[in-house]
């Protein structure tokens, strides 16, 4: 990637004290099929959980559960220290515009240019026009995009669809970012260019984010690379160290299998871990 002007949205808001994400105990079935089981983990300030496991394992819906879009059958779910399930809508509304989202299908406007796609939620919050022309400007730079600003999703390939998804997502200054899945769907070397970007808002921002993957290759991508603002690209860490930052949560048939760190993940002696990883 070429080098990255330098932004201002890495100011953010300050980090609450305690946990930015807690599941206690959460489960929920849907036509008497269990999805998730007995599901308790938390997730810290300027952490990034990624989310691993097979298909129909529940990732999806944990995430929406996350995001108060669904409401589990029992269990606790805290965002920034509140519980979620008993939030009316207009509460979940305040507390998600703490929240950045990105879709794995990028879900954006096909009617507005990029720049409205990316103001969208500015515009709700009574952002002035030259304020939001300003952080949009600024976002699309970081997802190197400047020159986007004007087109709309059908002139956009995949992968470009999916960094406007991304810059939408950070415009706010997000406390806390879900990525659900937003290299699905695209070649390696595209998927790539993502990744480098949630390591770079990872790095840069510090934000905490929880990430799901169906391409191991990048999650420990995630792990075994920080971004070097000075080279505006990111670099392996060096003699074999992983970024501390950075868990990971397994499911598999709707329980936890595994949540910790990267080598403890790798360096797991459980079987069904082993040649998941294999």
């Amino acid at each position: 990637m070429p080098d990255t002007p330098k932004t201002d949205i890495s100011s953010g808001k300050p980090a609450d004290n305690g946990p930015v994400l807690v599941f206690d105990n959460v489960s929920i079935a849907f036509d008497d099929h269990r999805v998730l089981e007995n599901i308790s983990f938390s997730i810290h300030p300027g952490e990034t959980c990624v989310l691993l496991g097979p298909a129909g394992s529940g990732k999806s819906v944990l995430m929406k559960i996350a995001n108060g879009l669904v409401k589990p059958d029992t269990g606790s779910v805290k965002v920034f220290g509140e519980e979620i399930t008993t939030m009316s809508e207009v509460q979940l509304f305040k507390m998600r515009q703490r929240v950045g989202m990105v879709f794995q299908e990028s879900a954006l406007f096909d009617s507005m240019d990029v720049e409205d796609n990316i103001a969208y939620r500015l515009n709700e919050e009574g952002v002035s026009e030259d304020e939001s022309h300003k952080r949009v400007q600024e976002v699309l730079n970081f997802v190197l995009l400047g020159q986007a600003i004007d087109k709309f999703p059908s002139e956009l390939s995949g992968g470009m669809r999916r960094r406007v998804s991304i810059a939408r997502a950070i415009v706010t200054n997000p406390d806390f970012i879900l990525y659900d899945s937003p290299t699905g769907g695209l070649d390696p070397i595209t998927s790539t260019t993502i990744v480098e970007l949630v390591v770079k808002q990872r790095d840069v921002a510090h934000t905490t984010a929880l990430m799901i993957t169906h391409r191991l290759q990048d999650a420990f991508t995630l792990a075994t690379h920080r971004y070097d603002e000075q080279a505006g690209t990111m670099k392996v860490i060096p003699d074999g160290a992983v970024d501390e930052s950075t868990t990971f949560l397994v499911l598999n048939e709707g329980k936890i299998v595994f949540t910790g760190k990267t080598l403890d993940l790798t360096h797991s002696e459980d079987t069904w871990i082993k040649a998941y990883l294999a």
